[in-house]
């Protein structure tokens, strides 16, 4: 299934009427089920997604669920149409009745569906490098470098963006989804299933605004650094100071402001 599509339109410029093709991002579901050797499937739920790199969100999600630790806890991913069958090893331990989900996970819904919290807000990620830092001139690269690798925004506009970046800036690799939580988890699954270590020395810049599950999601994949196009929320920021996170939000061209962290941001 492609990731972009055309739909039929009427585009108004000036009180002029054209009829066009438009380019449309692509939004589907897909229902993930897990399964232990010859048992009956676990239904996790379905997440409403842009169809593309499938095998790394489900790897991500899964991940940040807590559902594997690693890639060697998956033996297997099938995926028919919009159906994902996991085969975990035998040695993976999941506790269904936390991590079977109540209804569908929109794409603007992260934790939406859970049956309880649980121990959600006090979860415990690995520490945090402080060995990096970065500056405003850096950002600012980092910002052109992901819109100008946006791919399916550029076509459509209705993308998402996740950009992992080195300690020098480089542009490492970057996911697209119509959901934030998606283009996040299809990031780290792709780490994953390279079998790479937890990020230490590098950030992670995210198109959107920065939320409870986004930030959750950086700490638990190790990033001591994460920058946000959009505002922050109160959850995000206490969230982020608990785990000593570096958060910046409102990023723009040579403005930006610091709401944790701010040892790791040099002015020059």
């Amino acid at each position: 299934m492609s990731s972009v599509v055309n739909r039929d339109s009427v585009k108004f410029i000036n009180s002029e009427e054209e009829r066009i093709e438009d380019n449309v991002i692509t939004e589907s579901a897909i229902q993930i089920s897990l399964k232990f050797g010859n048992e009956k499937n676990s239904n996790i739920g379905v997440i409403m997604r842009t169809p593309g790199n499938d095998s790394e969100l489900i790897t991500g999600f899964l991940f940040c669920e807590g559902i594997i630790n690693s890639i060697h806890d998956i033996d297997e991913i099938i995926i028919n149409d919009n159906l994902a069958i996991i085969q975990l090893n035998q040695d993976t331990e999941v506790k269904s009745n936390i991590h079977e989900r109540m209804n569908t996970i929109t794409s603007s819904c992260g934790i939406c569906g859970r049956s309880g919290i649980n121990d959600l807000l006090h979860f415990h990620g690995p520490q945090l490098s402080e060995n990096i830092r970065i500056n405003m001139k850096q950002i600012n690269k980092s910002l052109v470098l992901m819109r100008e690798n946006q791919d399916m925004f550029t076509v459509t506009g209705g993308s998402h963006a996740c950009a992992r970046f080195s300690n020098a800036g480089e542009l490492i690799e970057i996911q697209e989804d119509i959901g934030r939580h998606n283009a996040m988890d299809k990031l780290i699954g792709s780490m994953l299933m390279l079998d790479t270590d937890l990020v230490k020395d590098e950030y992670v810049v995210v198109s959107g605004r920065a939320s409870f599950e986004l930030v959750f999601k950086s700490i638990k994949a190790g990033f001591p650094i994460m920058i946000s196009v959009g505002a922050p929320s109160s959850l995000a920021i206490d969230v982020a100071n608990e785990h000593g996170l570096t958060l910046c939000s409102f990023a723009r061209f040579d403005k930006m402001t610091i709401y944790s962290g701010m040892r790791r941001i040099l002015k020059f």
